[in-house]
């Protein structure tokens, strides 16, 4: 049967820039038609994305939809950029849609709340979540003499300020890894995280501005992302990696993520982390969208 899509350029406001995103609408379908789990993997393999979407009737009627995001390998049970982007193109849609909308997504890792803002012009617009778990710390990551190599570094590139290799997860898990400098972030090579199960999640200060700004990398070939142009889920997980190594007192840290550059496909992530007793108490991941094509599948 025809099922539409949409492709989407999301943690971006210029098309052809960000992270790619097609999200597949109708997969339950008609008649006992809907999308098996094996038809979704293959779909997701055609598009060759790092993630596709596929929009279901949710569970309870409170909500907007639920969601099912698979990697050209495998499924997850949450991922960033494929949240901002279905939550933007489902606000779209509404023809009740005003200045902002409110809806919950039902995910793998339960109820995301969401915030969209849509342009007036129907082409896309903002989107912000609330994280329904918060970030968990799974222990030190792997000595910097052992990651170097891996990374085509030397060892004196890995680490910064108080920062050291560690792995956090929110869902999906990540090896996040300190660099010395930009330029050692952009010589780095994709490899896989020692921990097969792993995200490589490179990170480094922004020289350019003040306050909490990170350059980023995220490598995950075990899912079928060499490298990932903006990862949602990684920069979750990174609110963890601050409060473990970054000095955050209580109130609002602001964080201003950039991801892409070295791919051609630069990404603005927007981490908000909620503090208070010395403790996380919330985690939000913000960021653009905007439509790029329409279509039809006959799957």
């Amino acid at each position: 049967m025809a099922r539409r899509f949409v492709t989407l350029d999301v943690f971006t406001e210029q098309r052809l820039a960000g992270n790619p995103l097609a999200v597949v609408l109708d997969a339950e379908g008609l008649d006992a038609e809907g999308l098996d789990t094996a038809a979704m993997q293959a779909i997701a393999r055609e598009f060759n994305l790092s993630e596709t979407v596929f929009v279901l009737p949710p569970r309870e009627a409170r909500h907007r939809a639920s969601l099912r995001i698979f990697t050209p390998a495998r499924e997850l049970p949450f991922a960033g950029h494929p949240t901002v982007g279905t939550a933007v193109l489902l606000a779209l849609q509404d023809p009740t849609r005003g200045d902002a909308r409110a809806f919950g997504l039902e995910e793998g890792i339960g109820i995301v709340p969401c915030v969209v803002e849509t342009l007036a012009d129907g082409t896309g617009g903002r989107a912000r979540f609330r994280l329904p778990v918060l970030p968990e710390y799974l222990g030190p990551g792997p000595d910097p003499a052992a990651l170097a190599p891996l990374l085509g570094l030397k060892p004196g590139d890995i680490g910064t300020g108080r920062h050291a290799p560690s792995r956090h997860g929110v869902g999906p898990t990540f090896t996040c890894v300190p660099v010395a400098s930009v330029a050692a972030l952009d010589a780095a090579r994709t490899a896989q995280a020692p921990d097969p199960a792993d995200g490589l999640y490179l990170y480094t200060p922004d020289p350019e501005g003040t306050g909490q700004r990170w350059r980023v990398r995220m490598f995950a070939p075990n899912v079928g992302v060499p490298e990932d142009p903006a990862t949602g889920s990684a920069a979750s997980a990174f609110a963890g990696v601050l409060m473990q190594f970054e000095a955050l007192g209580d109130g609002t840290h602001d964080v201003a993520i950039r991801q892409g550059e070295a791919m051609g496909r630069p990404s603005d992530i927007a981490l908000q982390l909620t503090v208070a007793a010395g403790a996380l108490q919330g985690v939000e991941i913000g960021g653009a969208a905007v439509i790029l094509s329409d279509g039809t599948l006959h799957v």
